[in-house]
């Protein structure tokens, strides 16, 4: 910064602009709780009903999120121009000062451009006027001087130049929309930047050179910045992606750095996951130097890595995707160039366990669960897992189109739940790669990151959402070895269907999509999104498979009689709109919930009990501590939230509340009937299979009957004292039913007594 600059600085138009941005902020404020209190929160709670449904409330949960990431980035603005302006004008008053002080010693400081300055004398004795005194000085004053205004002009440039690559950086991290950056002050983002610059550094080292101090550093900064968007920027671009596969690569590699792995082994984990959230914060920047550093990291997909013939960029690269959520277009084109590597490596996928096999002396480049990391894809299901958009892309991209070879085209999902020979882990015996594509199964098909339940903000089914769910539950219904031969896949594949209720009942009626009775179960089992459109048949081996992993089960049937729970009080709600009822007769709406629901239960006992029968199967104490789990973790969401996605009608777990009452009913099933299921150990009864279906079913009638007579009682129904009978009486139907149907008999080859 030139002298004159901050000597004769007018700080007026800087002035301005941190009162715009100040009242910017508090206007911002209010639209912020604006947006939220009445535009989000209002979504939430209306009716929504096809493509509004699954288009218009996520546009609109969406445009309030940019409201408060506007107030968030203009905050952040405001903080760094106002800490800039504010030390600019210190540095301005301690220039004036020190100029001062040199005049008293008769020194003075000229401007000479381009950021340099002299000290000179002012007035020169010989010069002075008859009988002045001129001030003495010596040569330390005169340096004195020089390396005070030096380090002050030193200090305004700094100021002014991380103010600049701050704002910069900001700007440059959404192209549309706004950023998530937000800082107290200039001096925090700075030195954000700064720090992930000198870790750069490190990392981009030869990895053999190394040393667990390098490490240290490295882990500890990751550790602290993983989800700041300018700090996660700067390291993955300084790095580039070369470096990083590199770094990962090497350091897990003992040819090359045999002390590191090990003086630091045990804390590699924690390097991959804090490196991976690092890398996945990057990817979701605008800025054209990511754009650049996502399209290199995929050309380098194929390409070895390290000394000799090392690992291949796609299966360094996987293993850092395990944790954070990645942009998803970088996740989708990294698929595609993934998945072609796949088919030119494999022959098609005929040879994917000898390609990605682990050899002895290969690096083990995977440090989170027991896997070696050999196989690209075990990590990218993983990274898919947390970002639902582009799970259900990628399993609906064709991994062998439609040609002279292949009569119909083969989708991801087909290739890889159905045909592919996945890696054997020769020392663990791990099935990570199973387990993985089950987890981003469940992201795809559900909206929402594998793991979590769904929330209000979750929108309704897509119709690639729910063609996918079908896909999975014909997979399952023509061989259902591909789930109970790999059972752990089990609990992600009861979420899902715990969130796809609404379709699974409609399939277990048997009606015709063509007849003029299709109309009436749309009625009776509403739907906010796209329909599944499943089979009977499917849906009862589906659920067959699932009902033999404790986990699969519970999150069925806690779902389903919370769902069932919901339908009785939407249904005998006497405020539901004429148009809407499914029969305007409660007896019949009432069996024909209680009948279905029974089924669904019926058939889910019938898995519970071909598993704990089997030598090596769970024993029943598993499956009533799994059911006892779910019933917490979905009772904690009953006081706000009844339902999922954009109507409570429309999946069993979240939703938008309806009056209280299905809250209140919801309530009754889980509080009243299911705290109570670890004591209903069937375990307790007789080992004999027909004493255990006999418990199955009275357990099953008290959860429909007290869901329906919840209902009853909420409303005060005339007939109140009748609807739990017609509850009891259609559930044990549909429960006796579930056998004879998944034997391919007529539903009601046994009746009720």
């Amino acid at each position: 910064m030139d002298l004159d600059a901050l000597r004769f600085a007018n700080f007026k138009t800087l002035d301005d602009a941190v009162s715009d941005w100040h009242l910017l902020v508090r206007h911002l404020a209010d639209l912020k709780k604006d947006a939220e209190d009445g535009l989000h929160q209002a979504a939430n709670k209306a009716d929504w009903a096809g493509l509004n449904a699954q288009v218009t409330k996520e546009f609109v949960g969406k445009t309030a999120g940019e409201f408060d990431d506007a107030h968030t980035e203009a905050r952040t603005v405001y903080n760094i121009l106002s800490d800039t302006r504010d030390e600019l004008k210190q540095d301005k008053k301690d220039l004036e000062a020190a100029i001062d002080r040199g005049l008293k010693k008769n020194l003075t400081v000229m401007d000479t451009g381009n950021g340099t300055f002299t000290v000179t004398m002012n007035i020169h004795p010989d010069r002075a006027a008859h009988g002045t005194t001129v001030p003495e000085h010596d040569e330390s004053d005169v340096t004195a001087l020089r390396d005070e205004v030096q380090g002050i002009l030193k200090k305004a440039t700094e100021s002014d130049n991380s103010a600049k690559k701050v704002l910069m950086a900001i700007s440059d991290e959404a192209r549309m929309g706004f950023a998530d950056a937000n800082y107290k002050d200039r001096d925090s983002a700075a030195k954000a930047i700064e720090t992930a610059d000198n870790l750069a550094k490190i990392a981009a080292k030869n990895p053999a050179s190394l040393t667990p101090a390098d490490f240290d550093k490295i882990e500890a900064g990751l550790a602290k910045y993983k989800h700041d968007p300018l700090f996660s920027e700067e390291f993955a671009t300084r790095l580039g992606p070369k470096r990083t596969l590199e770094f990962w690569e090497g350091i897990n590699d003992p040819a090359v750095n045999m002390h590191l792995g090990h003086d630091r082994v045990d804390q590699f984990e924690d390097l991959q996951r804090n490196l991976g959230m690092t890398l996945a914060t990057a990817t979701q920047s605008d800025s054209a130097s990511m754009a650049s550093w996502k399209g290199n990291m995929i050309r380098l997909g194929d390409q070895p890595v390290g000394h000799g013939a090392g690992p291949m960029g796609f299966q360094v690269m996987s293993n850092l995707m395990r944790t954070g959520d990645y942009d998803d277009q970088f996740l989708k084109s990294y698929g595609t160039a993934l998945m072609a590597t796949e088919r030119n490596m494999t022959d098609n996928g005929k040879h994917a366990n000898v390609t990605w096999g682990h050899m002895g002396t290969d690096p083990w480049l995977n440090r989170i669960g027991d896997d070696s990391g050999d196989d690209p894809l075990t990590g990218y299901l993983k990274g898919l897992s947390n970002s639902p958009a582009a799970a259900t892309d990628f399993f609906n991209e064709d991994f062998l189109p439609k040609d002279d070879d292949h009569k119909h085209a083969i989708s991801n999902f087909k290739y890889l739940f159905e045909d592919r020979h996945w890696p054997l882990e020769p020392t663990s015996g791990s099935e990570a790669g199973h387990n993985n594509l089950a987890l981003a199964l469940e992201a795809a098909t559900t909206g929402h990151p594998a793991g979590e339940i769904p929330t209000l903000d979750t929108p309704a089914h897509t119709k690639d959402q729910a063609h996918l769910f079908n896909q999975i539950v014909t997979s399952v219904g023509d061989d259902t070895g591909r789930l109970t031969n790999h059972s752990y896949m089990s609990d992600s594949m009861g979420q899902m269907a715990s969130e796809y209720l609404p379709d699974i009942n409609r399939a277990t009626t048997d009606v015709s999509r063509s007849s003029s009775d299709w109309d009436q179960i749309k009625k009776l089992y509403p739907i906010d999104g796209a329909d599944a459109v499943l089979d009977h048949r499917d849906v009862s081996k589906f659920l067959f498979a699932v009902g033999q992993n404790p986990k699969g089960y519970s999150a069925v049937e806690v779902g389903q009689e919370t769902y069932m729970s919901k339908l009785m009080a939407y249904h005998l709600d006497p405020n539901l709109p004429a148009n809407d009822h499914f029969s305007h007769d409660p007896q019949t709406t009432v069996s024909y919930i209680a009948q279905h629901s029974g089924e669904v239960s019926g058939t889910l006992g019938l898995g519970r009990q071909e598993e704990v029968a089997q030598k090596a199967g769970a024993d029943d104490s598993a499956y009533n501590n799994s059911v006892a789990q779910r019933t917490n973790l979905i009772s904690g969401t009953v006081g706000t939230v009844v339902g999922v996605g954009t109507s409570f009608i429309g999946s069993p777990a979240v939703g938008a509340a309806v009056g209280g009452a299905a809250g209140t009913v919801t309530g009754a099933v889980l509080q009243d009937v299911f705290k109570d299921s670890q004591g209903h150990a069937l375990a307790d009864a007789s080992d004999d299979m027909g004493r255990r279906w006999q418990i199955g079913l009275k357990q099953n009638n008290e959860y429909v009957s007290a869901g329906a007579e919840a209902a009853a009682n909420k409303y005060h129904l005339a007939n109140e004292s009748d609807v739990g009978v017609w509850a009891r009486t259609g559930a044990r139907q549909g429960y006796l039913n579930a056998e004879n149907i998944l034997d391919g008999q007529a539903p009601g080859s046994r009746t009720t007594p």
